[in-house]
């Protein structure tokens, strides 16, 4: 039946329009941001997802900074440590030049000796990086901590976790540099008088040689926790990289699939406003009965 009041094609017709019309839109969104779940209303689950996991990328950011600060502190005490243990090497070598040697050229001895215990001064409070001495400090039990990972439980409770140094056993002297630490003994070796006998430079050898073992313990000790940071710095970094490619397979829109549903939909728009024209032609039709 034909009805002047009531269009049912053109109806029809329209609601197919505007379905059409609707389509396009969402796809040319998704084209235009690059994101198939851009705002909550397209999927809330997926949005809230990815939403909590960027948020805890940006978390891992700090991490990843936090832990290349942790790395020059520990680089910086790692090659200080190094110079030491060379220098307390040259100290004991003078000591044993020293042994039988006459007043006169220990006393010799002696300068050059202090020359090298003022070096180690330097090395020790030198060793300074972005506010932190590992090597001169005050405070050697008081561990040095390292922020190194971000953890999210399943409940969604956070925590975070962290590299603890023991600076017990690698202080070299106290923040002065004058005493305190592993060069306690080698800070206080002094052959200038005359009462030094050969026994007493051996029993500064004997220091010499329970601080340099005790500094290759301590060197080991930082290159342990130096390669630690370094394995955490790339396992943050890759972790970064597969939340980002997680979140991307949640809300990022398949452009291939887009593109190519936009010339379909484009088609589907001409094929719908052609159809409207032709219901909207029906009354047209009618009206020409009238005429006849």
């Amino acid at each position: 039946m034909s009805s002047i009041l009531t269009n049912a094609s053109a109806m029809t017709a329209l609601q197919s329009l505007k379905a059409t019309n609707k389509a396009l839109e969402q796809t040319q969104g998704r084209i235009s941001t690059g994101y198939r779940v851009a705002e909550a209303m397209d999927n809330a689950a997926y949005w809230s997802i990815a939403t909590t996991m960027r948020s805890d990328n940006k978390a891992f950011s700090a991490v990843q900074d936090a832990l290349g600060l942790g790395a020059g502190k520990i680089d910086i005490a790692y090659t200080a440590m190094n110079k030491a243990i060379e220098v307390v090497d040259e100290i004991k070598q003078k000591l044993l030049a020293a042994l039988g040697a006459s007043e006169d050229n220990r006393a010799k001895i002696h300068t050059e000796i202090l020359t090298r215990q003022d070096q180690l001064k330097g090395i020790a409070t030198g060793a300074n990086y972005a506010g932190t001495n590992v090597l001169a400090n005050d405070s050697p039990s008081d561990p040095l901590e390292i922020v190194s990972s971000y953890n999210r439980a399943g409940d969604g409770t956070v925590s975070v976790g962290t590299i603890s140094i023991d600076l017990s056993t690698v202080v070299l002297t106290d923040a002065d540099g004058e005493a305190g630490g592993l060069l306690d003994d080698v800070m206080g070796i002094d052959i200038s008088g005359a009462l030094v006998t050969d026994d007493d430079i051996k029993g500064f050898l004997d220091n010499v040689e329970e601080a340099l073992a005790a500094m290759a313990d301590a060197a080991a000790t930082l290159g342990a926790a130096k390669s630690r940071i370094d394995m955490q710095k790339d396992f943050v970094s890759k972790l970064t990289d597969a939340i980002d490619r997680g979140v991307g397979q949640l809300v990022d829109a398949d452009m291939n699939q887009e593109s190519t549903r936009l010339q379909a939909l484009q088609v589907q728009q001409q094929l719908g406003i052609q159809a409207l024209s032709i219901a909207n032609s029906n009354s047209q039709n009618i009206l020409a009965l009238f005429r006849n």
